[in-house]
């Protein structure tokens, strides 16, 4: 995994969903451009841990981890703040929008460190008002 370190600035940091990252594990251009053109990345400790969950063997994790390094994403811990704001989201979003515990996790990491976060599915998060969405159109 990559060093844990935190965004340094809201306006230079962006975090980075999961399946942003799938896509670009498959081959797509556009999601690689995405993060390329950022100077500063990051993705939570969740987003990780979903990515070493869909790999079939321990080759694939150490592309993963490769990945990450040679990119110089920064892994976000989870902290005591994360926990409780995405527990919060959990209670006022989870029943209306579908916002699942990952997710929850997820935003509550880009809220608590200023980060906005780019992402493919919207859909769960929108609900998050404080939460500062990048959408990626995948085609």
């Amino acid at each position: 995994m990559s060093a844990e370190k935190s965004p340094s600035s809201a306006r230079s940091a962006m975090q980075f969903d999961t399946d942003i990252l799938i896509w670009i594990f498959r081959g797509d251009e556009a999601a690689a451009n995405v993060v390329e053109e950022e100077p500063e990345r990051f993705i939570s400790v969740v987003t990780y841990m979903e990515l070493v969950q869909g790999s079939v063997n321990n080759r694939e994790t150490k592309i993963i981890k490769s990945f990450l390094r040679d990119l110089s994403f920064g892994v976000v811990p989870l902290s005591e703040n994360i926990g409780h704001r995405a527990s919060i989201y959990m209670e006022e979003y989870g029943a209306a929008s579908g916002l699942r515990v990952a997710d929850a996790l997820i935003a509550a990491t880009a809220v608590e460190n200023s980060s906005a976060l780019c992402t493919g599915d919207a859909r769960h998060f929108r609900a998050i008002r404080e939460l500062r969405l990048s959408l990626f159109q995948h085609r």
